[in-house]
């Protein structure tokens, strides 16, 4: 099968949760998805709030705290992510495996752990007894201080807490503004810890289910995908190899970029349907659209690179560069920063890309005053100097947000 751009892109958006039928909530979104990533920058917000926002507009922050903390719960916290409930038994691989001692940094964990077995019992036991506990209400009673040369240095009870959350012992049970309260696993996820080793999901089907939620979501990918969760899946060629005879990943090529892409029959199914309606919005730095920036640019012809963390004099777009999506188009970018004390949406930048007309600049207003009217501002402000690439655009930000 034989993709133009413009059909592959909506493949992706599609996927993405991005363009069809707006998804009902902050769960559904999770679970279409995947893993939704979690960042702390809050420029404008958190990444996983605006990946939210993208997809379902003024959303309820209530619905993600909801899905995360009331029994029966829907979603969890991992590291970087939040994941559906649902996919627990697959990623029990990723608690098993824990800590990879084949790696290096694998075993320097696997030895600092046992170096301070007393200590990863103390938690466990506090936990146990008084749990759910916050990492301040915990005492460092570790024999062997953590020492890697990076800013977790010293940092042993929170290391501690990490390191048995990524193993599967310990669970986020809920979050205070940035901080965590943790209790044991099988307590935050009743009926989710996992039974005894022999009776652990084959590799082989980790692979297959893992693999297919992934293809959904991004819509198409290249040929030997296969991580999730950030760990590469050690079963993946069977993975794939079944999807493929199953003909759940369907092969096609794109015009204009080269070699064989695999797309998922559902979603081609529902593009031939006509259920690929675009939308207009703005989607954060972190959004997982454009988490692979070498697919982001041979599909949308979009060349992103975060600045967050260069120096000013070396950024080109900004800071905080959120793009701009337009149907099924990338069409430029603003660099966006909430201003919490005076109650506004600041832009300091806005940009168009080669080629982006002004024909939809009233949607990209609206979708603008949307984020700021979401956000609680009370408008967008818009520096005097600041330059505008799209006539009429000023115009348009200037009413109040509804």
């Amino acid at each position: 099968m034989r993709l133009s751009r413009k059909d592959a892109r909506r493949l992706v958006l599609l996927g993405q949760g991005l363009a069809g039928e707006r998804l009902p909530d902050a769960v559904a979104v999770v679970e279409r998805l995947g893993r939704l990533p979690v960042d702390p920058t809050s420029v404008v917000d958190r990444a996983e709030h605006l990946a939210l926002w993208s997809r379902l507009g003024r959303w309820n922050r209530e619905d993600l705290r909801g899905g995360l903390e009331e029994p029966p719960r829907r979603l969890f916290t991992f590291p970087g992510s939040i994941l559906p409930v649902a996919d627990l038994p697959f990623h029990r691989a990723v608690f098993r495996r824990f800590p990879r001692p084949e790696y290096t940094r694998g075993r320097y964990i696997a030895g600092w752990l046992r170096d301070n077995a007393r200590f990863r019992a103390y938690v466990l036991d506090e936990l146990r007894g008084r749990g759910p506990m916050r990492s301040r209400d915990l005492d460092d009673r570790a024999e062997v201080p953590w020492r890697t040369g990076g800013w977790n240095d010293g940092k042993n009870t929170a290391r501690m807490l990490d390191l048995l959350w990524r193993g599967g012992e310990v669970a986020v049970s809920r979050r205070e503004g940035t901080e965590y309260w943790w209790d044991l696993f099988e307590r935050v996820h009743p009926g989710q810890a996992g039974a005894a080793l022999d009776d652990e999901i084959p590799e082989e089907i980790v692979a297959i289910e893992l693999m297919e939620r992934d293809l959904r979501a991004h819509g198409l990918l290249r040929p030997g995908w296969g991580t999730a969760l950030d760990y590469r899946l050690p079963a993946r060629e069977v993975g794939e190899a079944s999807l493929r005879t199953d003909g759940v990943a369907v092969p096609v090529t794109v015009r204009e970029t080269e070699g064989q892409w695999l797309a998922h029959r559902d979603l081609l199914a529902a593009l031939r349907c006509g259920a690929a309606a675009p939308r207009t919005t703005l989607v954060g730095p972190f959004d997982p659209l454009i988490a692979d920036r070498e697919r982001t640019a041979e599909l949308f012809g979009f060349d992103y690179r975060l600045e967050l963390y260069l120096p000013a004099a070396r950024r080109v777009f900004g800071a905080y560069a959120m793009p701009i999506l337009d149907g099924d188009r990338l069409v430029g970018r603003i660099d966006a920063a909430m201003d919490r004390r005076r109650r506004l949406l600041r832009l300091n930048g806005v940009f168009a890309e080669p080629g982006a007309t002004a024909e939809g600049v009233h949607r990209i207003a609206a979708a603008i005053r949307d984020l700021a009217a979401w956000l609680g501002a009370d408008g967008v402000e818009q520096p005097a100097d600041l330059p505008v690439p799209w006539e009429g655009l000023r115009e348009h930000l200037g009413r109040a947000p509804a």
